[in-house]
């Protein structure tokens, strides 16, 4: 198969992302002597700027490390959690039994900021200025608009003018929908970075110290007050179809710190694949390699229809467990040791058969059962389904990006940031920005490992992910796309891991797929049981045998699911790649 673009082979550092402008301004910060941690950080900011459908300076972010010659990979936690005053009981009395996609209900404490801080804080180099001034250059002299901003804009355009015309003012000069290809300015945010440096510098001249106080600057801060005040004063229209004050307060940002945690691990062959603990969905992955283990998937032909049919079985025996015990394990006990145990998955895997399973089947991980819920929202009716990917919100779909880095000393990084989208919360004027809507998540029924608590983080989708070889840091990867992401990327890793070559750019440019079989993450929950999408670059036999098994099929265009990126430290070369599919991802490397 003849690849998109070439894997990038060097040895002194390599950046792939979702958009080449993040991309490049990671190259350039390792090209002027900056590590992969003042890089990642720098492409982190920028991101937020040139993707502003898909990520923002109120969302969140995950974020992996691995240091050459450590013995763990360290996950930096940047999912905030739930106000105070986000109880079940409030929403009952709001009448509400499902959390609302957008507006200021869902909204979390913003962890990204915090995240990035403590990332350059621990592992960089380079200041707090120079970490954030390509991401201010941009929102100040402007970038080309992507078209999908633009398609964004113009499907929320009328929400905009009626309900929130903080957004309108912001997305829409003159009234207009601005084109692909606009220059396009965030001034406010730039001043929000701006004054963060400044006070931050006046605190102190020490570096790491720096980044500390911008953080206390955030979360204790101006951020924190004008976030207050908007939610205060603010009664804003959501996808509930009425409107609703917001409950996040300046006390809820300044009780709130990033965390760094070990990951979460499992030995599949020579390779240690390490995911973000169970409050995101990262372990999901880990459970389909140890359900895969189990079926010989080896030395089944790569992509063939035995192939797909049996990553798509497994998928869905995990992803039902992800539903049954995922939550915040600092609110509940998670089972994750059993969960990832051999005899476990031993006994699970028997549950994939020749034909496509149509039902949610959770496992009894050490002879508990299975949390299950009360009331339901309704299941799609099969055939009937959008075959969309990503995170819905009001009138559009929100997603996510991604990136990784390497550098020549080994330092490792692969990071998801999330959250904060345009369509999906109204512009705070006074900051530029806009929050994150990750509440959506969590569940108004008591007693579930993802229900609605203060202070707890919802169960998130954004999945980085780090692979060991031979017990040393081998490759940092992922991909936006909600509860695809441990699909898409588990079929890169699988084809890096068991396709003919281990070529990070085929890897990436194989056809995919993907299953709706469980129920959504975001509003309004809806599983599609049996749904698998799936590119038409599949042959038809392929298609036809997968129909014959049961597999109820959307075939979508050949270069439509995912969005993976790469790096890698194999050998004496570092390697990577970025997917053509959306036309913005691009790696960058000597």
């Amino acid at each position: 198969m003849m690849t998109t673009r070439p894997e990038l082979v060097g040895d002194f550092g390599m950046v792939a992302s979702t958009h080449w402008l993040a991309s490049a301004t990671g190259m350039s910060v390792l090209e002027r002597g900056g590590n992969a941690a003042d890089a990642a950080a720098a492409a982190g900011f920028v991101l937020q700027i040139v993707e502003p459908h898909l990520n923002g300076p109120g969302g969140e972010v995950p974020i992996m490390v691995s240091v050459d010659g450590a013995t763990e990979v360290d996950v930096i936690c940047g999912q905030g959690v739930a106000p105070k005053a986000a109880t079940t009981a409030h929403f009952a009395e709001l009448g509400l039994d499902i959390v609302p996609g957008t507006g200021l209900l869902p909204a979390v404490v913003p962890g990204a900021f915090g995240a990035w801080m403590l990332l350059v804080e621990r592992y960089g180099s380079w200041s707090l200025r120079d970490v954030l001034e390509p991401a201010v250059s941009l929102a100040e002299n402007g970038h080309p608009l992507l078209a999908n901003v633009a398609i964004a804009i113009s499907s929320v355009a009328e929400l905009f003018r009626r309900h929130w015309p903080t957004s309108a003012a912001t997305w829409l000069p003159g009234d207009q929908v601005p084109h692909a290809g606009a220059r396009l300015r965030r001034p406010a945010i730039a001043t929000t970075y701006r004054r963060i440096v400044e006070e931050a510098e006046a605190r102190t001249s020490d570096r790491a110290a720096q980044f500390e106080a911008a953080r206390d600057v955030w979360y204790r801060g101006f951020v924190a007050e004008e976030i207050e005040r908007f939610h205060a004063s603010s009664d804003i229209f959501d996808t509930s179809g009425r409107a609703h004050r917001g409950l996040l307060t300046a006390d809820d940002m300044a009780a709130w710190e990033p965390s760094v945690e070990s990951a979460v691990t499992f030995d599949y062959g020579e390779y240690t694949v390490c995911k973000p603990g169970p409050w995101s969905q990262g372990p999901v992955f880990l459970q389909q390699l140890a359900l895969l283990a189990n079926t010989g998937l080896a030395s089944t032909e790569h992509l063939s229809a035995d192939w797909v049919h049996t990553i798509v079985e497994a998928s869905k025996l995990a992803f039902a467990d992800r539903e049954a015990w995922y939550g915040d394990p600092r609110f509940g006990d998670v089972p994750m040791a059993e969960l990832l145990a051999p005899d476990y998955n031993r006994e699970r895997a028997k549950l994939i058969g020749a034909d496509a399973s149509f039902a949610q089947r959770p496992g009894s991980p050490g002879g508990r059962a299975p949390s299950t819920r009360k009331s339901e929202p309704a299941f799609a009716e099969a055939g009937h389904s959008s075959a969309g990917v990503g995170e819905p919100t009001v009138a559009t779909d929100g997603d996510t990006c991604h990136l990784d880095v390497v550098d020549s000393a080994g330092l490792m990084i692969s990071a998801t940031p999330s959250g904060g989208w345009l369509q999906s919360s109204p512009t705070i004027p006074s900051l530029g920005f806009c929050l994150t809507n990750r509440g959506q998540m969590f569940w108004l029924e008591n007693g579930l490992p993802d229900s609605l608590r203060p202070g707890a983080r919802p169960r998130t989708t954004l999945s980085p992910s780090i692979a060991l070889r031979g017990g040393k840091p081998y490759l940092a990867f992922g991909t936006p796309g909600g509860d695809m992401q441990d699909q898409w990327s588990l079929h890169f890793f699988l084809n890096v891991v068991h396709g003919r070559q281990a070529n990070l750019q085929r890897s990436i440019d194989s056809p995919d797929f993907h299953s709706l079989h469980t129920r959504s993450s975001f509003y309004p929950r809806v599983a599609e049981p049996g749904r698998m999408v799936i590119e038409d670059r599949y042959s038809e036999a392929t298609t036809r045998e997968l129909s014959r098994r049961g597999h109820d099929l959307a075939v979508v265009g050949g270069w439509s699911l995912g969005r993976v990126s790469a790096v890698a430290r194999d050998g004496d070369w570092l390697k990577a790649a970025a997917n053509a599919r959306g036309e913005q991802g691009y790696a960058c490397g000597r």
